[in-house]
């Protein structure tokens, strides 16, 4: 029993002298000095990294160097995908000729003969829609019975983008070239 500690009312069983869990406890010197001095290691190791990496990585604006690409090409690239491929796919053509909004009780009213007015005029012309998408406005005619319409102007692709009519990106229809064999109506 020499060895083992003897529990008195005052100290239950513990050890004398400072522990990791005692919040009072005085750190012992040399272990401050040690654990500054790695402190110090690590933070002139880490701002000599910093000091390589900006050497390094000169991003002042304007110093990159970068190939010139010659000017940009509205050529196809060679190799560029054949789009005849593309000509027998069904697209969904709508002609629309003008657009009226209605209360539910005036449509819950339709019947034969009823007139619906439209917020165009006769003669106005009429916007064609691809999927959804405003490509062209045209004119109605009749031709052997049955509605056609002439392409008076094409929506350029950045107007044709946007669903309805915004203005801009107008293409008079002399100015486009349609093979005939592409313009087919199916």
């Amino acid at each position: 029993m020499a060895n083992q500690e003897q529990s008195t009312p005052g100290n239950s069983g513990q050890q004398s002298g400072p522990t990791s869990g005692d919040a009072n406890a005085v750190p012992d010197p040399t272990q401050l000095e040690s654990a500054d001095a790695m402190a110090d290691e690590a933070l002139r190791r880490v701002e000599a990294a910093a000091d390589q990496l900006r050497k390094e990585t000169d991003l002042r604006p304007g110093t990159t160097d970068l190939p010139d690409l010659g000017p940009p090409s509205v050529r196809p690239a060679a190799g560029a995908p054949d789009l005849t491929m593309l000509h027998d796919v069904d697209l969904n053509v709508t002609i629309e000729l003008g657009r009226t909004r209605m209360f539910v009780e005036d449509v819950v009213q339709l019947g034969a003969d009823s007139v619906i007015e439209l917020d165009k005029a006769a003669g106005d012309p009429v916007d064609v829609f691809v999927n959804g998408r405003k490509v062209a406005r045209g004119e109605v005619l009749v031709l052997n019975d049955n509605f056609c319409i002439r392409v008076s102007e094409i929506i350029a692709a950045e107007a044709g983008a946007m669903q309805g009519d915004h203005g801009g990106g107008v293409v008079p229809a002399e100015q486009i070239e349609l093979n005939r064999g592409d313009a087919q109506a199916g």
